[in-house]
């Protein structure tokens, strides 16, 4: 089978695409024939040697997939042969951007049946990311007001159509070219990143989801009420408010949380959000877009066909 791999760590010209041995699933794991996986900055961590979770190479890049069940290891309920599955490969996040990849049975989902396999390989990271910021970490409530810092990235864009579902009046901090189409999203208000100075004429809001970094979550502390909350998937906070609870966290991709979203994306109260689409043979040219080559809005997938 044709894999993406990596024999040392580097830019983009490192990865190599290889014909390597099938897989075999172990205890709790399936092997999935992929059809399509996703590409996110996460894998070019791993690929630069900066990921905290990934393994030494050599190794199989990527953790989104979406595919059919081509086995099944030892001890694996709920799931069949032919089954099709979407979800991430494994807490290392590797492995995925090949024609076969093996995936912890815990951390896939049934995909949702409205959605081509190109479609569901670009949700997982980035919806279950969302959905941990505003529903478990953030603990947002309807009617409270929600600050959401790069809201048209990839998980903005979830976290934006979660908070609008969940009944939250939404805020949206992104690009001036961007306005438009976070507010179709669901934001009531936006405001570029670049010239407006939102902490100095917003009004308090409860709630700050944080996916840029930098200096912007420090300017948008003081806006939080008291006993608010800032929720991060960037870094630690550098400034804090003793009344304000601040939190930091790796996602974790379960097949509960993506049941969840899948339901939703089903039902179409929420909509993925497809950027490039490429052959595995382009992976290289992928991770180039992950550094700033141009490439259409939304998450990057590489599409295996078969």
């Amino acid at each position: 089978m044709k894999a993406a791999r990596i024999h040392s760590f580097g830019g983009p010209e490192v990865i190599v695409i290889e014909d390597v041995p099938r897989p075999i699933p172990a205890s709790g794991e399936l092997l999935v024939r992929v059809v399509a996986t996703g590409v996110g900055p996460w894998d070019a961590l791993i690929r630069d040697g900066k990921s905290k979770v990934s393994p030494q190479p050599p190794l199989t890049l990527g953790s989104d997939l979406s595919g059919i069940v081509e086995e099944l290891g030892p001890g694996i309920a709920g799931f069949s042969r032919g089954d099709e599955i979407y979800g991430v490969t494994n807490p290392r996040f590797c492995g995925a951007n090949a024609e076969y990849a093996i995936a912890s049975a815990g951390m896939v989902g049934s995909k949702p049946h409205r959605l081509s396999h190109v479609e569901a390989a670009s949700v997982p990271v980035v919806a279950v990311t969302a959905w941990q910021m505003l529903s478990d970490y953030g603990q947002a409530k309807p009617n409270q007001t929600v600050l959401i810092l790069g809201a048209a990235g990839n998980v903005g864009a979830y976290a934006v159509q979660l908070a609008a579902r969940a009944r939250l009046h939404v805020i949206a901090v992104a690009g001036l070219h961007d306005t438009d189409y976070v507010r179709i999203l669901g934001s009531e208000a936006v405001w570029d990143y670049k010239t407006d100075r939102f902490e100095k004429t917003l009004n308090p809001v409860d709630l700050v989801l944080d996916t840029v970094g930098g200096d912007t979550p420090n300017r948008a502390l003081p806006l939080i009420r008291s006993g608010g909350v800032m929720v991060s998937v960037v870094s630690e906070p550098t400034a804090k408010r003793p009344d304000v609870r601040s939190v930091f966290f790796y996602v974790e991709v379960t097949t509960e949380r993506l049941n969840t979203i899948a339901a939703l994306l089903d039902r179409g109260e929420v909509a993925p959000q497809v950027g490039t689409v490429l052959p595995l043979e382009d992976v290289r040219t992928a991770h180039k877009m992950l550094a700033g080559a141009p490439h259409g809005r939304g998450k990057i997938v590489l599409d295996i066909g078969k």
